[in-house]
């Protein structure tokens, strides 16, 4: 998860209505090899004793672990690879295929964020066992996810398993930071794909009483840009004020910033989204939901759920005021002030086009605005009838009938950078959580050993199914 940006913009509102049809009858559980339950356990474990902080130079040694399971499992020497210098490490394996079809990729990243022993109850590097939960930083994101993809692949390589297309694991280093090995990735092995498989993404839902409520897919994500707005001015001395004063112009410029809302969308993964949750949220903001499902221009919807913290998100793209600073002596008029705006854009929005957007907002030649990053866009990725196929299949071995839900995230994860390039990227991590267990990033992060077969049956699953 990289900082905030990958909050889930459902926020677990609620439960939905299933996309895909339930099955006749409900089946009891697939049976998951109890040794492949205990290798994924461990190799959870050993990743998480890795710190794979930025920094700290030991990426590179969860790549060089994650290559010797490989090829311990059967994976040929040549076909994984490893670059990268310091912490920006990225690892490349390619399962072999019998055809020609377009390759499927696996996606994960090794990285994880700081976390000092000192602030934890244990030492967050040292994976502890204890109520259920494997504690420790990255049990959740995302060395869970990493070890379902590594146990799942060496499971289908011991039973001689061959895909019709190759199948591709793709392990960034700094999907939390600067995310160039992430890039790199993208650029290389993104060209000629069929889709690709995320584990930092989706997942499913519990209830307090432990109950799975809906199984969510992601596959939209906002893009997260950071716009400078900056107006500068002679200035002076206090004891003489002009007809002009920067601080003054920028806090005009805020206020419209503050007051504008930019126009109400939907696409295919949030329009199924608010249909299929408005039903079973019901009340006001469930009527909301559907009206606004129908109708995007419903004013009275779109009211009413931007007046929620948890669903003004997913309405459309959004720009806050975050920092301010200006002036440089308290008794000189400012020179120059700033203001940093964030940006949570809508898919498919050129952001050139929110800057735009804010400047005529602004309405004030001496204010300057600026894109400080220099983000990617891309559009959701389709609702693939295969792919939902294969998730209904999946999560029925473990909870048959269960909801599955579409999702759009809030910012960036490694999906954002193949959907630029025209892959069509899906978060499906079969993990189960109560939205209060949920610590990742914080202090000690947990995960649920419960969530272990699920996760290896669906990620079997998807993986087989989708390289036929």
């Amino acid at each position: 998860m990289r900082h905030a940006r990958k909050l889930l913009i459902a926020l677990f509102a609620g439960a939905a209505l299933p996309l895909a049809g339930l099955p006749a009858h409900a089946a009891a559980p697939t049976p998951v090899d109890p040794a492949q339950h205990g290798q994924m356990l461990d190799i959870w474990k050993k990743m998480i004793a890795i710190p794979t902080v930025h920094g700290r130079g030991q990426t590179r040694a969860m790549a060089d672990y994650i290559a010797g399971l490989l090829k311990q499992g059967g994976f040929a020497a040549e076909d994984i690879v490893i670059e990268g210098d310091g912490d920006d490490i990225s690892l490349a394996a390619r399962y072999r295929g019998t055809g020609k079809g377009k390759p499927i990729l696996l996606s994960g990243h090794m990285d994880v964020v700081e976390a000092r022993p000192s602030d934890w109850t244990r030492d967050p590097f040292v994976p502890v066992e204890e109520n259920g939960f494997v504690y420790g930083r990255g049990a959740l994101d995302m060395k869970f996810g990493d070890a379902v993809l590594v146990s799942t692949l060496l499971k289908l390589k011991a039973e001689g398993f061959k895909p019709s297309r190759d199948i591709l694991l793709l392990l960034s280093g700094d999907e939390e930071t600067a995310m160039a090995t992430t890039a790199r990735l993208a650029e290389r092995y993104g060209g000629d794909a069929e889709l690709l498989l995320n584990a930092d993404g989706g997942g499913g839902m519990l209830d307090d009483q432990g109950k799975p409520v809906a199984f969510y897919v992601q596959g939209g994500e906002k893009t997260y840009a950071d716009i400078e707005i900056s107006v500068t001015d002679p200035g002076g001395h206090s004891s003489r004020p002009g007809a002009t004063n920067a601080i003054a112009t920028l806090a005009q410029a805020i206020d419209r910033i503050a007051a504008y809302k930019f126009p109400a969308q939907v696409n295919e993964i949030t329009r199924a989204y608010f249909k299929a949750t408005g039903k079973q949220v019901g009340g006001t903001i469930g009527a909301a939901m559907l009206r606004f499902a129908d109708d995007p221009n419903d004013a009275a919807a779109v009211a009413t759920l931007r007046a929620e913290p948890e669903y003004v998100g997913i309405t459309g793209t959004t720009c806050v005021p975050t920092m301010l600073s200006g002036g440089h002596a308290l008794n000189a008029l400012p020179q120059k002030a700033t203001v940093s705006v964030n940006c949570r854009i809508f898919p498919g929005v050129p952001i050139d086009s929110v800057r735009d957007t804010l400047a005529k907002v602004i309405d004030n030649p001496k204010a300057t605005v600026t894109i400080i990053d220099h983000p990617l866009g891309s559009d959701a990725s389709p609702l693939r009838p295969d792919l939902m196929k294969a998730v209904r299949k999946g999560i029925d071995q473990s909870f048959p009938g269960l909801p599955i839900v579409p999702q759009m995230a809030a910012g960036a994860t490694d999906s954002l950078y193949f959907r630029a390039k025209g892959v069509p990227s899906y978060g499906v991590l079969g993990m189960f959580l109560n939205p209060a267990d949920d610590f990742s990033h914080g202090l000690n992060e947990r995960a649920p050993v419960a969530s272990i077969d699920p996760a290896l049956r669906l990620m079997r699953t998807l993986i087989v199914d989708l390289s036929k």
